[in-house]
C-alpha cells in the first residue's frame, strides 16, 4: 500500500500545472514599469551560471481577480524585466474585473512563455493606466515547473 504522505514528498515539478507566483491586494493607482514584482515560487528558482543549469518555469495563464473598488479602466502589462521590456503579456484593460467573484485572464504572448531563473527571478507588473483611489487586485500566475 502506498504511503499517504508520498504526495507531500514531491516537488511542484512532479505535477502538472500549478501556481507559480501570486500577489494579493496590489495597488494599481500609480503608473510605471515594475510597479509590482511577482517572485516565482516565493523566490524558489535557482540562478546558475547559464539557462541550462538554472530553474525554469513555463507560464501558461495569468489571472487578475478580487478587486477592491473599480479597476475597470486600469491597464496593465507583465514583463520579465523591471524596465518594462521583454513583455510577456501586452497591455490589457481590466474591464472584466468588476466584483468579488469576477476574474480576467491576461493573454500571454505566443501562448506559453518559458522563463529561466538565469534571466529573471520574478515577473513585473507595469501599469499603463492607473485605477485611482488606491484600488487593488490579486494577480496569480499559473504554469509548469520544468526544474528548480
Amino acid at each position: 500500500m502506498a504511503n499517504a504522505d508520498s504526495v507531500g514528498q514531491l516537488y511542484l515539478d512532479s505535477f502538472g500545472q500549478g501556481r507559480l507566483a501570486t500577489i494579493t491586494a496590489t495597488k494599481l493607482n500609480t503608473t510605471g514599469n515594475a510597479v509590482v514584482a511577482l517572485p516565482f515560487l516565493g523566490g524558489g528558482l535557482t540562478k546558475g551560471n547559464a539557462t541550462t543549469n538554472s530553474g525554469q518555469v513555463v507560464i501558461r495563464r495569468i489571472t487578475v481577480c478580487n478587486p477592491s473598488g473599480s479597476v475597470s479602466s486600469a491597464n496593465i502589462s507583465i514583463s520579465t524585466t523591471s524596465d518594462g521590456s521583454n513583455v510577456i503579456a501586452n497591455a490589457t484593460t481590466l474591464s472584466s474585473v468588476s466584483g468579488a467573484v469576477t476574474f480576467q485572464d491576461v493573454a500571454i504572448n505566443a501562448g506559453n512563455v518559458a522563463v529561466s531563473g538565469f534571466n529573471s527571478q520574478a515577473l513585473f507588473v507595469n501599469v499603463g493606466t492607473a485605477s485611482g483611489n488606491e484600488n487593488t487586485v490579486d494577480i496569480r500566475v499559473y504554469g509548469d515547473v520544468v526544474s528548480f
